[in-house]
């Protein structure tokens, strides 16, 4: 069947659909990802793609999910806030499938950037580009980077990208989807006081990443540098920095 590339991602080389299915490159860390989304799909959790096996040349076959990667609700007929909510709901409910989890013997795992713990198997990059949308489905893909990890860590991410925590939106604005985001997902006060206290440091962690591949020369983390992201990531976490007090006013008052 005709191979489709599939672009738009930072580091999508390889990525074609072919009929119903993606193939992406395998890597050590492919038996376990796919172990996880077949757990995921034993519990009845849809927002993630079916693991359909390797194919005849070495290449992960994945679910093809229909659908945009629109944000925040092009072609979904949700308002903004409601769509907020929604992810927020759905990335809870991953959460809570994964729990019970039990990776298989010897499990590797691609681990970019090390989480502050490891309670759980993350994703580890969801994110506004990694969300699939249509009426029928919500659905995370990019699970290549599933790893041990911890809820807060997961989530502090999410929140940063999509309650847009950046320069370029209206602090107020941002906080309020903050709020919403966390609201939905559902946290205590104290749950809620450690979130606050990652939101900072996960953006760092993202700087930082870059910087050091870039500095070791491996793409396509050095490309994405060159191109400006260390930058965006630094003025993103300065910024998360810079309004700490509102961040927390939006989550606990």
């Amino acid at each position: 069947m005709e191979e489709v590339p599939l672009t738009g991602g930072n580091a999508s080389t390889g990525v074609v659909r072919v009929g119903d299915t993606v193939r992406r490159p395998a890597g050590p860390w492919t038996p376990s990802v796919h172990a996880l989304l077949t757990h995921l799909r034993s519990v009845g959790f849809p927002g993630a793609p079916r693991p359909l096996g390797i194919d005849e040349r070495g290449r992960e076959v994945l679910e093809f999910v229909p659908g945009e990667v629109p944000w925040p609700v092009a072609g979904t007929q949700l308002e903004p806030d409601r769509a907020l909510v929604v992810v927020g709901r759905l990335i809870r409910d991953f959460h809570d499938a994964v729990a019970d989890f039990v990776p298989p013997a010897g499990a590797t795992w691609q681990v970019l950037i090390p989480a502050d713990g490891a309670e759980t198997i993350a994703h580890h990059d969801l994110a506004p580009w990694n969300l699939v949308v249509s009426e029928a489905r919500w659905a995370f893909i990019d699970w290549d980077t599933a790893a041990p990890g911890t809820r807060l860590w997961d989530l502090a991410y999410a929140a940063q990208s999509f309650a847009a925590l950046t320069a370029g939106v209206p602090t107020d604005v941002a906080a309020r989807r903050l709020r919403l985001l966390v609201d939905a997902y559902v946290l205590d006060e104290p749950q809620r006081h450690a979130l606050l206290r990652l939101l900072g440091p996960r953006a760092w962690s993202m700087r930082d990443f870059l910087a050091a591949q870039a500095a070791a020369g491996t793409q396509p983390w050095a490309r994405l540098w060159l191109e400006g992201h260390g930058t965006a990531w630094r003025l993103t976490a300065e910024h998360i920095d810079r309004h700490a007090e509102s961040w927390a006013k939006a989550l606990l008052d």
